[in-house]
């Protein structure tokens, strides 16, 4: 590890993060910032004191990885998706799995984790799909789906059908955002903001001693990028699901296939909805569960649930049947 020193402003290049990844290290005042690669994609800290706090977050990074990762083989996830029953998982992966517990019973099945079969047939996962399933394939596939057929005993997973297959992607970023926020609690940092892919808890304010402040995408479908709305974040976590940016297109057909799966009806969601974004005290997994559960949802039926669940907030991207891009705020946003 090399050390350059500046005067008010010095850099650190480390390369030791998790699957050989690169974080850079900038130490503001008394901010410090750690940016880098991590669970495929970009990762942004900002904290409230010079210590360096890198090699622990790598570590956690790696932890929560080696759990719940399903692009590495030798996870645990990886492990029980194989049919290995023998496993006995770690407080991640139980953490996450009580968690997609309730947030399954609350949106009725519409957050299911046991949808990775669903995820790797549509091509959206780890397993590469050289075709796109067909109404018999979805059919055989939706028997290896629900949240109810699974059971965490004893450490232990047990699962109805052995094939059944564990996908938590759509909360775990969420999740490991947490877990770095608690680290940083636990060296008695007051103030900081951490963010994965989008994902962000907050604690305390910013270097100026203001909240911390973030924005909201426009769904641009051009691969540009533009800030619609800017959120100010009080000890509060967001998470931001979309329609606009992952999707596949059938070589055959031209359709295109976007990556939120109904895990009723085993397709890819067909929704007005473009962004879902969750404002809540709760940690940022559970705002990362909601917001993917709501894209799942007719638009109706997410305002309905946002009016129901009033510890969440919800500002939602959607489009007309006139083509006319609109937005809606749940009364508490």
């Amino acid at each position: 590890m090399k050390r350059l020193k500046y005067i008010g402003l010095f850099i650190v290049l480390i390369c030791s993060f998790s699957c050989k990844e690169k974080a850079e290290i900038q130490e503001i005042n008394e901010f410090t910032k750690l940016e880098g690669v991590a669970f495929g994609t970009t990762f942004h800290i900002t904290y409230g004191t010079q210590i360096d706090y890198t090699k622990q977050i790598d570590s956690l990074f790696h932890l929560i990885n080696k759990s719940l990762s399903t692009y590495i083989t030798n996870s645990d996830i990886s492990k029980i998706n194989n049919g290995d029953s023998t496993i006995v998982v770690d407080q991640y992966f139980k953490e996450v799995f009580r968690k997609s517990e309730r947030i399954f019973e609350e949106t009725e099945g519409v957050f299911d984790p046991t949808i990775g079969v669903l995820v790797n047939a549509w091509n959206f996962g780890p397993e590469e799909a050289s075709t796109i399933p067909d109404s018999l394939d979805i059919v055989k596939l939706l028997d290896l789906v629900g949240f109810d057929k699974v059971q965490l005993k004893n450490g232990k997973i047990s699962k109805e059908n052995p094939q059944m297959y564990f996908d938590f992607n759509a909360i775990a970023k969420g999740y490991a955002v947490d877990i770095a926020g608690r680290f940083l609690e636990s060296q008695k940092v007051e103030n900081y903001l951490v963010e994965i892919g989008g994902e962000i808890r907050t604690r305390g304010q910013s270097a100026t001693n203001k909240p911390w402040r973030t924005g909201i995408e426009e769904p641009n479908f051009d691969g540009t990028r533009s800030i619609g709305k800017v959120i100010e974040l009080k000890n509060q976590a967001m998470a931001t699901s979309g329609s606009y940016r992952k999707f596949e297109i059938d070589s055959i057909t031209g359709e295109k296939y976007v990556h939120i799966i109904n895990p009723k009806t085993g397709y890819s969601t067909q929704s007005n909805l473009l962004s879902v974004s969750i404002i809540t005290e709760l940690d940022c997994a559970d705002a990362d569960g909601y917001a993917t559960a709501l894209m799942a949802m007719p638009l109706e039926e997410a305002k309905q649930f946002l009016s129901k669940y009033t510890n969440l907030k919800g500002y939602l991207i959607y489009v007309t049947k006139e083509g006319e891009m609109k937005t809606f705020s749940s009364n508490n946003f």
